[in-house]
């Protein structure tokens, strides 16, 4: 990735705004209005390549311990450079240091954030975000969305590197080990305690 990230500000806010709008239409993102991006343009992340806005993300509290990723977005352009990647790990790295102990997110694509260390988890498992938005929305219970988490704690932190299984192969018997026998006790046979 060759882009910039810092926090965002007022300034940045249309850019933000426009990049959100462009991408709406795909069913992944809420819409946003300019007027509350600008009232939380200091939450955002914001990604620069070569002058230009390519990337944002917010971090927006849920409570006192619980922080939401939103408007996860890189323009289509920038995608495959793991942008995405960084900025979620910014966002993580701010919900940290702001004492948050669990991020979450909503996504319709979860293998981004699992393949960065989130849990998919139950709805239930983040009320504060059913409370917020979910509840008054006109797709509750059947938007399609998966609930991702991850713990914030320190030391814990996101895997920025992809992981590729690698393939199975059965290891051959070890010497060293010995299998578990049982042992049929009978009248003959002592009991040695334990």
């Amino acid at each position: 990735m060759n882009a910039e990230l810092r926090v965002g500000t007022l300034a940045d806010a249309a850019a933000i705004h426009a990049l959100i709008a462009a991408n709406v239409a795909d069913g992944h993102l809420l819409p946003r209005s300019p007027e509350e991006i600008a009232m939380h343009a200091d939450r955002f992340i914001v990604a620069i390549a070569d002058g230009e806005l390519i990337g944002c993300a917010e971090l927006a509290p849920l409570s006192d311990q619980v922080a939401e990723v939103r408007s996860l977005v890189v323009s289509e352009k920038s995608r495959g450079r793991g942008t995405g990647a960084a900025l979620v790990n910014a966002v993580a790295a701010r919900g940290r240091a702001l004492g948050f102990l669990t991020l979450s997110a909503f996504t319709h694509q979860p293998s981004h954030f699992v393949h960065l260390g989130f849990s998919i988890v139950p709805h239930a498992w983040v009320p504060e975000k059913i409370a917020r938005d979910c509840a008054g929305c006109a797709l509750f219970r059947r938007c399609g969305q998966y609930a991702v988490s991850l713990a914030l704690r320190h030391g814990a932190g996101l895997r920025l590197v992809e992981v590729v299984a690698a393939p199975r192969i059965a290891a051959a018997r070890r010497a060293s080990v010995e299998r578990l026998r049982l042992i049929e006790e009978g009248p003959a046979r002592e009991r040695i305690p334990a």
